[in-house]
């Protein structure tokens, strides 16, 4: 009832000071745009004009810092344009008058003062209705005793008299007062959208593309860390391997004829040095998506992951639906990220992965009992974990104090 009575009040506030901030903006800029059109022909109207639109713009930054008020979110301000370095007076005075935002500001001036108008009265009236009707009784002994006068209740014909009168009154302001809240939000909401639409849209929109656009820079990023890390990873294990595993054959090759224990013992070296590289390109796929997440899900995909880390793993998968394969590959890279970091640098005795679904989020958190001291800063084991998450619009947080224990929680949009 409190968050009620204090919303409404908000509202009330917002649209009784809105009318007169809506009347003094109308005419400003009416009459701004008036003298500016007709001076054109002598350039005296292009600084009218410029002054007219930063007048509208700064009763639109008055608009938009009310509106947090009515629609309970930050707005984003808009990216006016600004006058190069070095540019001339005549430059810097057509500076306000370049852009889309600018002639925005200007329309919401016109459009705002008739839609403030209709919902300035709308809830006032309201008000006076509740207000007033609730209180008849208190005065409407006054006006019963006035001769010739006819109500509201006789004229529909109801009866005349003091207590008819009260009876009709109260029920009428206590129909008003339940009706109020949503009335006046009705008409705050309705205020404050057009409000939000003109002075705030085009900028919400511009931060909509940036964000898409880091995203697309993040992910080019993740993915070209990714590539260097896995050739590396292959020229420093496997491929040399593979050399000396060509130079043993070679060698055994040549001692077969002359000296067939020796070419046996370096066979068995050989056999042992395919063995470790069958290992360590096994550990290298895994920062490559496998067969068992696309065909079996994420639960599946996870349980393989942790039986190959040399760290015991705890897994509490609480989620066993299927997502977007964005999505899936995500987690997948994440968890796969976050258990070879575990292994080689926490030095931990144990580790619990955890991923569960809390509305249209997916939550994984992996936590063991190392040393600590993980972050995500660039050149460390989890610098690509954030870029991952933000192409997905994800969030990484990293809990790693020194000494430990170490949580890292991924949030992961899923919806």
């Amino acid at each position: 009832m409190r968050r009620i009575l204090r919303r409404l009040t908000g509202d009330t506030v917002y649209l009784l000071v809105g009318f007169p901030l809506a009347v003094i903006a109308f005419c400003l800029v009416v009459t701004g745009l008036s003298a500016g059109a007709g001076l054109l022909v002598v350039w005296v109207g292009v600084p009218v004009l410029a002054l007219t639109v930063l007048v509208a713009r700064g009763m639109g930054d008055v608009e938009r810092a009310r509106l947090r008020g009515v629609l309970g979110v930050d707005l984003v301000r808009p990216r006016y344009p600004r006058s190069p370095s070095g540019a001339g007076w005549f430059r810097r005075m057509l500076t306000p008058l370049a852009g889309g935002q600018p002639w925005l500001d200007t329309l919401h001036a016109l459009v705002a003062f008739p839609v403030a108008t209709a919902t300035f009265c709308l809830s006032l009236v309201w008000w006076a209705v509740a207000i007033s009707g609730l209180t008849y009784p208190v005065y409407g002994w006054f006006f019963s005793e006035i001769p010739d006068n006819h109500g509201l209740p006789e004229l529909l014909g109801l009866g005349r008299g003091y207590a008819i009168d009260s009876v009709f009154y109260v029920l009428l302001g206590a129909v008003a007062a339940l009706t109020l809240y949503p009335a006046v939000r009705a008409c705050a909401v309705l205020q404050a959208s057009l409000a939000r639409a003109l002075l705030t849209g085009v900028a919400q929109l511009q931060e909509r593309i940036d964000d898409l656009t880091e995203g697309r820079d993040a992910a080019a990023h993740a993915e070209a860390n990714a590539l260097r890390r896995l050739e590396r990873d292959i020229h420093d294990g496997p491929q040399q391997r593979l050399v000396h595993l060509a130079m043993e054959l070679s060698r055994a090759q040549r001692e077969l004829g002359r000296d067939a224990a020796a070419a046996r013992e370096t066979i068995g070296q050989a056999i042992t040095a395919t063995r470790e590289t069958l290992d360590e390109l096994r550990a290298l796929s895994r920062g490559i998506a496998p067969p068992i997440l696309a065909d079996r899900g994420l639960p599946s995909a996870l349980a393989a992951l942790v039986s190959r880390c040399t760290v015991p793993v705890e897994l509490d998968v609480q989620t066993l639906e299927r997502y977007p394969a964005l999505v899936e590959n995500t987690v997948y890279f994440v968890t796969a990220e976050a258990l070879t970091n575990v292994a080689k640098h926490s030095r931990a005795t144990s580790c619990r992965v955890t991923l569960t679904r809390i509305g249209d989020t997916l939550l994984l958190m992996i936590g063991d009992d190392g040393v600590g001291g993980a972050h995500v800063a660039k050149g460390h084991g989890l610098s690509g974990l954030a870029d991952r998450l933000r192409v997905v619009e994800g969030e990484l947080t990293v809990s790693s104090p020194a000494g430990g224990p170490t949580m890292i929680t991924a949030e992961v949009p899923c919806g």
